[in-house]
């Protein structure tokens, strides 16, 4: 009878729980009030203690219209691990997702929130609720090609609210509008509850200025008798272009906010304060092994940071190389986990804690048996906080700053922002530089180095004599210059002499037409004399250039062979010229001769959709036998592909330019070219390559990097996709595409997502680098080996 009660007694309270689990969790604490709605996206960070930890989520419709608006929110654990990745449904009323995790560790845990086809946050609002007591609102949309700014959206009107956050040191405006016309004045309060001052509200507008003065890090507070304004708060929701705030060293830009002054934690003292979140190591047994982790101080005044190791299961041979170390204001310094391989994999956590803070990351041991690494599938499926280093336990033992190039001896050499890394004598050798202009390393018949620098805040050339462990700089003649380009290796061009420069100079823009900007384009002749380098006269190529490309693609405006210089760019062209006259971005090559001193009249070889977008910058390179190859760069439209019919000329006729992918079927789509040619005159381009309405994300669009070829008399070979975003909208890669003198190619590449809150959630980058020595046909993620072989 006693067993048959309590069975009762539990169905019943069993019964009960599922009726009211949306207010009581499993350890009896109850979730707290919804905030208030407001837009955009983001995320929340959630400072947890042991015990169930819930937040719910819910979403309303702004607007209405066809397109689907599926909210997405990726919960995450203080190591970034995925706990759960869950979306709205469109076609069902119940717009609240629920997530839910027992938390057997404190840390920082965290909830991104993006919208398909609404990547600002624009038509949607979303509230949460979370039994937790400490979390911190990051309202962080999609970029936009400007200035970045996160404005505060409040959009529930029937609700009073507080807006909290950290006020800058200096001097800083707040700007409020749209508010309720019923609405006269605004509190501004510190975290004493102290008035500030009242902003008086004219015409649904509130505006202060808060002048330079001492300020505690502890939150301010805006109130607000109805929940409904946009709030722009400098140092918080915009920034100066050159800003750099106390708290965001590295990153200007976190919209942190919370509707609860008791819900405030100091994260931004502590944000990156261990990185990288999870670290996964492949070894055999006994192999000596490590990893480095980064320790950092993201506040104003010097902190000690306690370190210690916590085993999820049994102990193991893993050794910390400190316990507790001081850091100065943004200043990091790394510990390292080491280890020797075991027969099974192990983990273990590495615990951070400043103060009243506390968080970890975990590192993933994992056995490998001989000669069976983790095979590499392509494509690479990224996917949310799973990138390379997860999956495959990429972990570069050589320099990833940016892409390498090869000497003549097939040295590599990889350019970082003020120094030059390069192997020689068994080892990677740094030399210091300064600032440097751009991630190119261009070579001589010599084996002499040449990249562009910054000196008194104007490009130079950096010349090297002694492969790479000395520099003398030499002034850029001319105007400064907006950009710049420097013939580099590219399958078969070899400069005699110093390579050449080409440099824009940006003359005007159109605020009718954002892309549409123009300059002078100029080619910089070097030579080498006894005094050192010493410029020919500039040569004018056109006065209505685009410019040169910069983050992605990296193609080569330049290629030359002996005493003859080729050349590749894009014009602007009149606006009110049809599509049908000017489909795209006239490509013009051209020649120039050293010896005669004489260019060749500019030749159109093509155009590159859409027209004046400064996105369709061309490359150019050539084969063993002379040939001149262009690709037109293009904007979500496919490349153009046009040769000469004659070696080693421009003016004795072109192909007919041809479409690499059917310009008829939707969504052919290539952006951001690279070029290069291999030993066997095989062409290769690497691009982005738009993804639309298919899985992962059939209601959307998404971005993949992907590759093509053309064999010497073959038509060019169907895309094949390399890499395939995590995230949905707009990405690009960060990608360029180099090959070595022995032909074998190397893709380097960062990605980069639209969504800030995904992006600064890692401090430093990650860039990745693969390699085919087959031409294409199969690549693998480069080793150590690999690149110095």
């Amino acid at each position: 009878m006693k067993h048959f009660l309590t069975a009762i007694l539990l169905m019943i309270l069993g019964l009960q729980t599922s009726c009211t689990s949306s207010d009581i969790n499993k350890d009896n604490r109850p979730i707290g009030e919804w905030t208030p709605k407001f837009g955009g996206c983001g995320g929340i960070f959630i400072n947890a203690h042991k015990g169930a930890l819930a937040v719910e989520i819910e979403k309303e419709y702004l607007t209405d219209n066809s397109r689907s608006k599926t909210l997405r929110a990726v919960f995450v654990g203080p190591d970034r691990r995925v706990i759960q990745d869950l979306n709205t449904s469109d076609n069902s009323d119940n717009q609240i997702i629920r997530l839910e995790t027992h938390v057997d560790r404190p840390g920082m845990y965290a909830v991104m929130v993006t919208v398909s086809n609404d990547r600002y946050g624009e038509n949607i609002a979303w509230r949460f609720r979370t039994n937790c007591e400490k979390y911190i609102i990051e309202t962080s949309r999609g970029h936009k090609d400007r200035h970045h700014e996160e404005p505060i959206i409040l959009a529930d009107p029937e609700k009073e609210t507080d807006l909290c956050f950290l006020p800058q040191r200096g001097g800083f405006d707040i700007l409020i509008t749209e508010l309720p016309d019923d609405i006269n004045t605004i509190d501004l309060k510190d975290a004493k509850d102290q008035n500030i001052a009242s902003l008086e509200v004219k015409n649904d507008t509130a505006f202060y200025h808060i002048t330079d003065g001492e300020r505690a890090a502890t939150p301010w507070k805006l109130h607000f008798p109805k929940a409904h304004a946009k709030v722009e708060i400098e140092g918080v929701t915009r920034w100066d272009i050159n800003y750099r705030s106390d708290y965001f060293s590295e990153y200007p830009g976190g919209a942190f906010w919370t509707p609860n002054i008791e819900s405030w934690f100091n994260l931004h003292d502590n944000r990156w304060l261990i990185t990288p979140y999870s670290h996964t190591s492949y070894s055999e047994q006994d192999d000596q092994q490590s990893a480095v982790f980064k320790i950092h101080n993201n506040g104003a005044i010097p902190k000690k940071v306690r370190l210690e190791l916590e085993f999820p299961e049994k102990k193991w041979n893993v050794k910390l190389s400190h316990k507790e170390i001081e850091l100065n204001p943004n200043q990091g310094q790394e510990v390292i986990l080491s280890w020797e391989g075991n027969k099974k994999d192990q983990s273990v956590h590495l615990r951070a804690t400043s103060g009243k803070f506390t968080t970890y990351s975990t590192l993933h041991a994992k056995m490998q048996k001989q000669d069976e690494a983790p095979s590499l599938n392509i494509p690479i499926v990224l996917k949310p906080y799973f990138h390379e280093q997860e999956q495959y336990g990429y972990s570069p033992d050589y320099p990833v700053n940016n892409q390498p190039y090869f000497n003549v001896d097939n040295k590599p050499f990889v350019l970082s922002d003020n120094s030059i890394l390069s192997y020689h004598n068994g080892k990677w050798n740094e030399t210091s530089t300064g600032s440097l202009q751009s991630s190119i390393a261009a070579f001589d018949s010599d084996g002499d180095v040449y990249v562009l620098g910054r000196k008194n805040n104007e490009t130079v050339l950096l010349h090297s004599t002694d492969k790479g462990f000395t520099f003398r700089p030499y002034a850029i003649p001319g105007s400064p210059g907006t950009g710049f380009d420097i013939e580099h290796f590219s399958g078969h061009n070899r400069p005699d002499g110093p390579p050449p420069v080409m440099k824009y100079t940006r003359t005007g823009a159109d605020r009718q037409h954002f892309w549409r900007r123009h300059g002078n384009l100029e080619l910089l002749i070097p030579q080498k004399t006894k005094e050192g380098i010493e410029w020919e006269q500039p040569v004018l190529i056109s006065d209505k250039c685009l410019g040169v490309s910069s983050h992605s693609g990296l193609p080569s405006s330049v290629v030359s062979h002996k005493d003859k210089i080729f050349m590749v760019w894009g014009e602007v062209s009149n606006v009110n010229i049809s599509r049908e006259e000017i489909p795209g971005v006239p490509v013009f090559v051209c020649m120039y001769d050293k010896k005669t001193r004489t260019l060749t009249t500019p030749v159109l070889v093509g155009f590159g959709p859409p027209p004046n977008d400064i996105h369709n910058i061309p490359g150019i390179t050539m084969d063993s036998e002379g040939f001149i190859h262009v690709l037109t760069g293009t904007h979500g439209r496919p490349f153009q592909y046009a040769r000469s019919l004659q070696p080693l000329s421009v003016s004795n006729g072109w192909t007919k330019a041809e479409s690499l992918l059917d310009p008829k079927i939707p969504h052919s789509t290539q952006t951001y070219l690279g070029l290069v040619t291999d030993q066997e005159n095989t062409l290769h381009t690497i691009f982005r390559y738009w993804q639309h309405n298919i899985e992962p994300f059939p209601d959307t669009h998404y971005a993949t990097l992907a590759y093509m070829s053309k064999k010497q008399g073959e038509e060019w070979s169907e895309p094949q996709i390399l890499i395939q975003a995590p995230l949905a909208h707009y990405s690009n890669f960060r990608h360029r595409l180099t090959i070595d003198r022995r032909g074998r190619l190397f893709i380097s590449y960062d990605y980069w997502s639209t969504y800030w809150f995904y992006r600064n959630d890692r401090k430093y980058s990650h860039r990745v680098l693969l390699m085919s020595s087959d031409g294409g046909k199969t690549w693998k993620l480069v080793s150590g080996d690999d690149i110095i072989s």
